[in-house]
């Protein structure tokens, strides 16, 4: 049976059947829009020859379009919930496969390394909850498994965040990782009246095209990361004050650092380049 999961009264049907009731603390907020998921499918450029990778699949209105155009289709749902459900909307698919799971606890790049084997090209494609989409971005990027692209919606605000330029007041931590590791744009935005329910804030889809983008002479990752995470952490303070009381380096330290660089010792994060933190990260670690 062929369901329009786009259709307010098809849904509420569906989900009464299986006694199925939203979950604030999941963050559960399913499209009703047609015209999303076709757009978002279409900008993942998915082929035959393609798996795609979605988090947080609902009751499969996305799914079902990314199965029309990807080789396959495999999806990590938390919310046992749901499977019965999923189990009926897709059931028509042969390349759909579905991963009962929580996405930040899954090893991302054993699962693709088992599920998709042979295909050449493997992309992510997901509606976010909104209150993890910092914590599995960072886990998307970090995993630093082979991933060619992420095309994601998320609430209007983390989309600038992600997509913005280092150095300007909407950057964050999440930022220099998006730069560190490729390319990232907003595609269009999508209000809430699209959703069922309707949360309280609009939304954005993103692109996220990734391929190592180390062109700021980042000699230490994993100092660099540290670095920004703790600038970030406390970003109303100055950098001096938020480092020194996360890393437990000394204020006097990191003046010094900022003025070999030319930067002034009352700096906040968000002026800060990615060219800035890497070379300060780089002065640091040589003062240990």
């Amino acid at each position: 049976m062929t369901y329009n999961l786009c259709d307010y009264n098809t849904v509420s049907g569906l989900l009464k059947k299986y006694g199925f009731t939203f979950s604030k603390a999941l963050g559960q907020n399913f499209l009703i829009d047609s015209s999303v998921c076709p757009a978002m499918a279409a900008e993942l450029g998915a082929d035959g020859h393609t798996a795609v990778i979605e988090i947080g699949p609902g009751i499969g209105v996305l799914t079902k379009e990314l199965c029309e155009v990807a080789g396959k289709v495999i999806a990590i749902e938390l919310d046992k919930r749901l499977y019965p459900v999923l189990g009926e909307t897709l059931g028509g698919y042969d390349n759909f496969e579905l991963v009962e799971g929580d996405a930040m606890k899954l090893d991302l790049a054993k699962l693709i390394s088992e599920k998709c084997a042979g295909f050449e090209s493997v992309k992510v494609c997901a509606n976010l909850p909104y209150y993890i989409t910092s914590p599995i971005m960072m886990a998307l990027l970090e995993s630093e498994a082979p991933i060619d692209e992420i095309v994601v919606m998320v609430q209007k605000e983390a989309a600038d965040r992600l997509c913005a330029e280092m150095g300007t007041r909407q950057a964050g931590a999440v930022t220099a990782a998006v730069r560190y590791y490729g390319s990232a744009a907003i595609l269009f935005e999508v209000g809430r009246e699209s959703f069922m329910p309707s949360p309280k804030v609009d939304s954005a889809v993103i692109k996220i095209t990734l391929g190592k983008n180390n062109d700021y002479h980042i000699t230490d990752k994993k100092a660099f990361f540290s670095l920004v995470r703790a600038a970030f952490s406390q970003r109303r303070k100055t950098l001096v004050n938020s480092v020194s009381s996360t890393l437990g380096i000394s204020k006097s330290e990191l003046c010094s650092a900022l003025n070999a660089l030319g930067l002034s010792e009352t700096v906040r994060a968000e002026k800060m380049t990615m060219e800035d933190f890497a070379a300060l990260a780089d002065i640091l670690s040589h003062c240990k």
